[in-house]
């Protein structure tokens, strides 16, 4: 085999993207990151990591680095249920690794992620644009940037670059999606009234939409509002939006006194909450890995912590071996198997908490009161995430399906 330019081209300077580069740059491994972007802005993204992704961040050693970009644990997880309290979790208190939500603001994290890896031996290179990635043995990326085209081989090709990864398509990957008109919208908003040690989570089934706020500290936070594109007439981007939005998180439930003194701090968007994933995320030399691989839906908040686990994944076994190929084949089998466990899980939260209609009502008269008189009926995404039970017995149990 021809020497490569480099072992591992990793293309998108991300969480997925720079934490993988620092991982492997730090054991020796010679690492190229390729980032569109000179410099990182505010658009609307998730912003919270569940409890379950926190072991995968300090296995990956990113959490000093995440509280010096500002990160703060969140310790309670509070939900409404048509505009009445429901409950408050305690997550330290009731997470396996006793860990709360670490929510943090994303273009903070990525400089300071991508300068580690820089820091670590990574070669990253800012405002550089792929126009292709060749699948092969080796794969080459083709890249425009300030000095014009270049052509480079690395022994594999890694896509870190989003939902909507060049490299994935590029490299021929065949992407499936689920089909419903869920839409998350978004803004980074100052001044709310409600603490800062609490998510806050308002579901309205009855009309398929919720409200969630997500604090950031310094008095910054991140609001969503989850809704059908089917039956919510409202346009949910751009700034001039901003009061509708609003109204749309009060008529679903949300206090109108969080948002009285609140101010856009960025902007607000739109975007569509269906997955989209790629079966086995590797071939010929390129792998894929975050929101390239498996873009989860945001109304569950599984992507950050979803993406840390690949990383982890990937870089243990491309450490683990120097049959890369096997290496990134197994990575892509357990991939499937931990993004398959949430995904089914996530089905069975769409149709209880999204679906409308006569049907989807006698649903929850019956599935509601049964989790009421017992809790552990329902899944652990926020502790467990891919772990917690997601096979047809425990969706016969979600569903009370045991219960005449």
């Amino acid at each position: 085999m021809t020497p490569s330019d480099y072992d591992v081209a990793i293309v998108g300077g991300g969480l997925a993207g720079a934490t993988l580069a620092r991982a492997l740059a730090g054991s020796g491994i010679r690492t190229l990151v390729v980032e569109r972007a000179l410099a990182f802005k505010d658009r609307v993204r998730g912003e919270g990591m569940l409890s379950w992704g926190r072991p995968e961040a300090t296995a990956l050693g990113i959490d000093g680095l995440l509280d010096s970009a500002g990160a703060i644990e969140v310790r309670y997880w509070k939900r409404y249920l048509g505009g009445a309290p429901r409950d408050c979790r305690d997550l330290i208190a009731t997470t396996p690794g006793h860990h709360g939500c670490l929510d943090f603001y994303h273009p903070a994290m990525q400089r300071q992620l991508l300068d580690s890896a820089e820091a670590a031996g990574a070669d990253v290179r800012r405002g550089v644009e792929i126009t292709a990635v060749e699948a092969g043995t080796p794969p080459y990326l083709r890249m425009r940037g300030a000095h014009g085209e270049e052509r480079i081989s690395a022994r594999l090709v890694i896509g870190a670059d989003g939902r909507a990864s060049k490299v994935r398509a590029t490299a021929g990957f065949t992407v499936d999606r689920d089909q419903h008109p869920l839409m998350i919208a978004g803004v980074l908003h100052e001044g709310l009234y409600v603490p800062d040690d609490t998510v806050q989570y308002v579901q309205n089934p009855a009309v398929g939409r919720a409200a969630l706020v997500f604090p950031l500290g310094k008095q910054r936070f991140r609001s969503y509002f989850v809704y059908s594109s089917a039956n919510t007439p409202r346009t949910m981007s751009g700034s001039g939006h901003a009061g509708d939005f609003v109204t749309s998180c009060v008529e679903t439930g949300a206090p109108r006194e969080w948002y009285e003194k609140a101010e856009a701090a960025g902007p607000l968007a739109a975007y569509p909450g269906a997955d989209t994933w790629v079966e086995h995320p590797y071939r010929d030399g390129v792998v894929l890995i975050g929101d390239a691989a498996a873009a989860s839906n945001p109304a569950w908040g599984c992507g950050l912590a979803l993406t840390l686990r690949d990383v982890r994944v990937l870089r243990d076994r491309l450490l683990a071996t120097n049959d890369w190929d096997a290496a990134a084949h197994a990575y892509a089998r357990e991939h499937d198997a931990y993004y398959g466990a949430l995904h089914r899980v996530q089905s069975w939260l769409m149709l209880l908490m999204y679906e409308t209609g006569p049907a989807a009502d006698a649903r929850r008269a019956h599935v509601f009161p049964n989790l009421a008189k017992d809790p552990g009926r329902a899944p652990d995404m926020q502790g467990l995430g891919p772990e917690t039970p997601s096979d047809e017995a425990a969706r016969r149990r979600f569903f009370a399906e045991d219960v005449v």
